[in-house]
């Protein structure tokens, strides 16, 4: 019931939101802000057993784990955050690079009393989770990364060659000012662009998120995720060796990385498990969630 009440505090305080939200999380999980790593992390937290922490990526926020974050929380302890700069989370002017924002996540799960748990991320949570399971290597259970590259790791060369990838470049005060009052339209190009099946990507969804990237200061952190990553790829190459060894699962969907997220990790990790999901694009939880949800059960399982 707390939790209920603080999330209905949460819906009162951005208002838009309110009558545009996806699949919402229950309520036994609880709304927390944390005080990480110098900013303050929006997280929900529910479940019991075993910690899973889910990182969301861009175009989504932690929202976007709602079913899987509800099938693990019938024997796991799993926690979802927004992301600096994202979400309900602040949004500092800096701390963008992966690895600080690996430290959020460190953070948060010390704020917790977690000491271990697999990471699960998506997008640039992919990248997130990747310098997380680097740099807290002990304190990494296994590691989940979905349908993204990771910058450093080859072949990062030439996949960011793609012409898809322009956004990793586009930001700065004249950007903003572009899209200011245009997010809806900039997010729908990643949408539609990068889903198997746009139709998937439901207006109540396309307008939830729309709102929450519509707030001050949420697209000049949007841009600076990407911005980054130029960064992020050359701190990345100082990790590579030892590979990672605690058990991986790439996945990728069948029309967006495919396979090629399981390639990736193999050039970064001794012992990957490579899931390719049928029918699906870039938004796995969106286009596909339950096969989704079952790789990564099966996988947590062991199986």
């Amino acid at each position: 019931m707390r939790a209920r009440c603080l999330w209905m505090v949460l819906l009162l305080l951005v208002p838009s939101l309110a009558n545009a939200q996806p699949d919402s999380f229950p309520s036994p999980f609880e709304i927390k802000m944390i005080g990480a790593n110098g900013t303050r992390i929006h997280v929900r937290v529910g479940g019991n057993g075993p910690a899973v922490i889910l990182i969301h990526g861009f175009g989504d926020t932690g929202d976007m784990w709602a079913k899987l974050a509800l099938d693990l929380a019938r024997d796991h302890t799993v926690v979802v955050p927004d992301l600096r700069g994202m979400g309900l989370s602040a949004k500092p002017a800096d701390g963008y690079d992966k690895k600080t924002q690996a430290a959020d996540m460190r953070a948060v799960l010390e704020a917790l009393g977690i000491d271990k748990a697999v990471v699960v991320g998506h997008d640039i949570g992919t990248m997130v989770a990747y310098a997380y399971a680097a740099r807290y290597r002990d304190k990494t259970e296994r590691l989940v990364v979905m349908d993204a590259p990771v910058p450093g790791v080859p072949p990062w060369d030439e996949i960011v060659r793609s012409p898809q990838l322009w956004h990793f470049d586009f930001g700065g005060p004249d950007a903003e000012r572009l899209v200011k009052g245009r997010e809806r339209i900039y997010l729908d190009r990643f949408w539609n662009e990068f889903a198997g099946n746009p139709a998937k990507i439901t207006e109540a969804t396309r307008r939830h998120y729309a709102s929450l990237y519509a707030q001050p200061g949420a697209m000049r952190a949007a841009f600076a995720q990407f911005r980054s990553i130029r960064g992020d790829a050359e701190d990345n190459k100082t990790t590579l060796t030892p590979k990672l060894s605690m058990p991986v699962l790439a996945i990728g969907g069948e029309k967006s990385f495919g396979a090629m997220e399981a390639v990736v990790m193999r050039n970064a990790a001794t012992d990957v498990t490579e899931v390719v999901i049928p029918d699906a694009g870039h938004w796995l939880m969106e286009e596909q969630p339950a096969a989704t949800v079952k790789a990564v059960r099966q996988f947590l399982e062991g199986k």
